[in-house]
């Protein structure tokens, strides 16, 4: 069983359903920051988004989720993208990841807004028991802007990936469960606010 495809539309940010017109998007916001050289994050290098969109379009057809490109709704430019994946309607679970924003909209309201899109579609919507975030160990700023969502820090996944470079990397976990969506909710809405 697959997520249907689905735009998610907020204030400041619309997270449509990623497709091959936004090759050109991400590639500028690739570029904005030169992504792909983080060396604790998984970001495509613009000369292989073919395969990052192709990738995306085939784990929704085996209904691995649904990839998003998100849209800074201020300058109608896409910022990034990011995805529900490693998705179990069965379990009630999925993982939020593969999120990346250009450079220029990153520490915005954008990645909160669309986490709290995100967030009230994985419950409200398809009715979720719990979303799981994903970071590298060795990655600080993705951690806190996990903990900064209200997402409660699980445990180390030890050798839990081969990075591009042959670093064995630890993964570190995070979740939000039912019970606490609407206090993340509220929290999530009045850093917006």
């Amino acid at each position: 069983m697959k997520i249907e495809p689905i735009t998610l539309e907020g204030k400041y940010v619309r997270l449509e359903p990623l497709a091959i017109q936004h090759r050109e998007g991400l590639c500028t916001a690739i570029a904005d920051g030169e992504l792909w050289k983080l060396l604790v994050t998984l970001v495509p290098h613009p000369d292989n988004i073919d395969n990052f969109i192709h990738d995306a379009l085939q784990a929704h057809e085996k209904g691995d989720g649904l990839s998003f490109a998100t849209i800074d709704k201020a300058s109608n430019q896409v910022a990034g993208s990011t995805r529900f994946m490693k998705m179990n309607l069965l379990y009630q679970r999925t993982e939020i990841g593969y999120t990346f924003l250009g450079k220029r909209w990153q520490k915005t309201r954008i990645n909160t807004e669309a986490k709290l899109l995100m967030l009230a579609h994985a419950f409200e919507t398809l009715g979720l028991n719990r979303v799981e975030f994903l970071t590298d160990y060795l990655n600080n700023t993705s951690r806190q802007a996990i903990l900064r969502l209200g997402a409660k820090e699980e445990g180390i996944l030890r050798n839990h990936m081969v990075m591009p470079d042959g670093r064995v990397r630890d993964s570190v976990i995070f979740s939000v469960i039912k019970n606490e969506w609407p206090g993340i909710k509220q929290h999530l809405s009045a850093k917006l606010g």
